[in-house]
Formats: C-alpha cells, sequence, structure tokens
C-alpha cells in the first residue's frame, strides 16, 4: 500500500480536533501518517494532539513558536511528509471511513494527479446540504469558483512533486490548486460525499471582508490584469452565492 501523508493544521480546535482525528483513524485504508500543525493554540489544543502522538506512531506533531496560519502550517507539514499522496484534513472537518480507500483507487484506476470528491455541511444540529462539485475543472475553471473542496483535494507527488500552499492568510488551498494545474491541466471528481464540512457562523459575517480578499487574489497572486480580475470576481461571487445560499 501507498503511504498518505494527511496534513491538519490547528488553531484552538480543542472542541472538534479529537473528532477530527478519530476520523483518520478510522479509515479503512491503514497506511497513511499524520502531520498535525499546531500554530500556537492557546486552549488545550496541545494536550490533547499530545496524547494521540503517545497512542499512535502514524501521528506526528510540529508545534509554532509563533501564529503564522493555515498555509504556512500546511506546507510545515509538506516539507516533512513522507506518502506519495498529499491529502489535507482541517481540525473541525470529518472524514468517512472509506474515504482514502476509495480516492486512492479513483486516482490510481484513472491515473489522475489531483482529485477531489463531494462533501457534506454539518454543524451542532446535524447534516447539510451535499456540495457537489464538477467531474473534472481546469485552471481556467477554477478561477471562477473554487470547487475544490481542501478537505477532498488529494494529490499524488509521483506526477508532480511536492506542491506548496502560497503564503496568503485566505484562500491558500485556491492557490495550491490553481499551481497544480498548470502543471496536469485538470482535476478530477470522484462523484461520492466522502467527507463533513463543518459550517463556521464566524465565516459568513465576513462576506464583505471575503470578497475583498477574492479581488485581491486575482490581482496580487495569479497576477490577472484589472479586466480579467473584474470578469473572475463577478463570475466567483455570482457563483459563490449559488454555492453557498443552501
Amino acid at each position: 500500500m501507498e503511504l498518505v501523508s494527511i496534513i491538519m493544521p490547528c488553531f484552538n480546535n480543542e472542541a472538534t480536533i479529537k473528532e477530527s482525528i478519530n476520523s483518520v483513524l478510522s479509515q479503512s485504508y491503514k497506511c497513511w501518517e499524520l502531520i498535525i500543525i499546531n500554530d500556537n493554540s492557546t486552549d488545550d489544543s496541545q494536550n490533547i494532539i499530545n496524547d494521540y502522538v503517545n497512542s499512535d506512531e502514524r501521528i506526528k506533531l510540529i508545534t509554532n513558536e509563533k501564529n503564522i496560519g493555515a498555509g504556512g502550517s500546511r506546507n510545515k507539514g509538506i516539507e516533512i511528509a513522507n506518502g506519495r499522496f498529499i491529502a489535507f484534513l482541517d481540525a473541525d472537518d470529518v472524514w468517512l471511513p472509506e474515504k482514502l480507500a476509495k480516492q486512492i483507487k479513483f486516482m490510481r484506476d484513472g491515473n489522475y494527479a489531483l482529485t477531489y470528491s463531494y462533501y457534506q455541511k454539518f454543524d451542532s444540529t446535524g447534516l447539510g446540504a451535499i456540495v457537489r462539485s464538477p467531474a473534472t475543472t481546469t485552471y481556467r475553471k477554477l478561477l471562477y469558483s473554487n470547487v475544490i473542496g481542501c478537505l477532498t483535494g488529494m494529490y499524488d507527488t509521483d506526477f508532480l512533486g511536492k506542491c506548496y500552499m502560497p503564503l496568503i492568510r485566505k484562500r491558500q488551498d485556491m492557490g495550491l490548486w490553481l499551481s497544480i494545474l498548470k502543471k496536469c491541466n485538470k482535476a478530477y471528481c470522484l462523484p461520492e460525499v466522502l467527507a463533513y464540512y463543518r459550517i463556521d457562523s464566524g465565516m459568513t459575517k465576513n462576506k464583505l471582508d471575503a470578497a475583498k480578499y477574492q479581488w485581491r487574489f486575482y490581482r496580487d497572486v495569479t497576477k490577472l490584469n484589472l479586466i480579467q480580475s473584474s470578469w473572475y470576481f463577478v463570475w466567483y461571487s455570482v457563483l459563490g452565492l449559488v454555492k453557498y445560499k443552501k
């Protein structure tokens, strides 16, 4: 079996990280390493993670001396990753037990370098809407909408080498997918719910800030000109409303 490296950034996730780690431990595919990066948490996250590190040698911990954000933390995990496949799971989201087994088979059967899947929203009241991503996406299509949920994305280092996230505070995953799609041209979706995405009410309160950041992402990260940025920004906003209205 090929090793999968799972990258999990953590910042003050004491209330949710056990559920996230347990969803990795419950995977039917057992050949994995979980690299948790504690991004200078001030709650009890460190002690919770240490308990898991001491009980399973597949779980590794990196502790940041200062907070550097999710992108930089994920990059630290990627740097020490030993797996052929790189996957991502935040410390408040959950994988279904067959996630790795099904997605790796999908990648091997199709000879795919970058894949993703459907996922389902959830909160304390239960499960919500299913996010059904398109069957494939390309660099240009992804500029319209980030259809690859970070908790479902997985890439093959045999095809791509190690690929890192841009050092920005938001949209790091979108930046990573775009950089990969410059190399492999197309990403493929496994049309099945393989993960649960926890709805963060704090994020929904900052839609204006998110819109401003998306604009800067187009201008500063992807280096699109003013006309191109305007075009993709309008479509991203429209598609975002459709995606998150449920």
